[in-house]
């Protein structure tokens, strides 16, 4: 079960719309949808609210922006899991992904940092990668030399719609994130969304003379 949703991003009003602040979207959303106010919280060194939703088996469950730059996410999150007893298989990170494309999300436990600052630090303050990731497809933009400047970009508005649309299919999951219902969730976040199906062709005339040509 998640006791614990952290948000990555960057704090300030320059940083809001950019993409690397997939994960602030994401737990802001999860905020409203929980009818939950985040606060500055001083010993977390970041925006926090303390929410108990019905289907929360061991109590309250947290909400956390980190308000140290991405690269010092650790110690915001290290901070507020120790203080409150939250193991780290307890907690999920939301944050931007530059190997999926705009418009998907993918749900793990575990796995490299894969050079995001963000999980680095969490990494070395937790002392453990055992915590669980929300990936929030941002793309990638083609050159490894790029990405700095990429993630502190806005994206296009076909991209941003598309990740918005990730950000509301993941969130139909919360609620089994918050129950401890790991598989399911996994399995709806995953979730392909159905593709229309083709009209039906009309009978044959009843007489058996030929259909009319196109």
């Amino acid at each position: 079960m998640i006791r614990l949703f952290v948000g990555l991003g960057n704090p300030g009003t320059e940083y809001e719309a950019t993409r690397h602040n997939a994960g602030f979207w994401w737990v802001d959303a999860l905020a409203d949808r929980l009818k939950a106010r985040l606060a500055p919280e001083r010993a977390y060194q970041g925006l926090v609210a303390r929410v108990t939703p019905a289907s929360a088996p061991a109590g309250p469950v947290w909400l956390l922006e980190p308000m140290t730059y991405m690269n010092r996410s650790g110690v915001s999150v290290a901070g507020l899991a120790r203080f409150f007893k939250i193991a780290p298989a307890e907690i999920l990170v939301v944050h931007d992904e530059l190997d999926l494309p705009p418009g998907e999300a993918k749900l793990k436990q575990g796995g490299s940092a894969a050079g995001h600052n963000g999980l680095k630090d969490i990494h070395a303050m937790l002392g453990t990668l055992d915590f669980w990731r929300l990936r929030i497809g941002i793309g990638h933009p083609g050159h490894k030399g790029e990405v700095p400047n990429y993630v502190l970009k806005r994206p296009s508005a076909d991209d941003r719609e598309a990740i918005d649309k990730a950000i509301e299919q993941s969130l139909g999951a919360s609620e089994l994130l918050i129950e401890g219902a790991m598989d399911k969730a996994l399995a709806r976040i995953h979730a392909r969304p159905q593709r229309p199906k083709p009209p039906r062709r009309p009978p044959p005339p009843a007489d058996g003379s030929p259909e009319p040509s196109a």
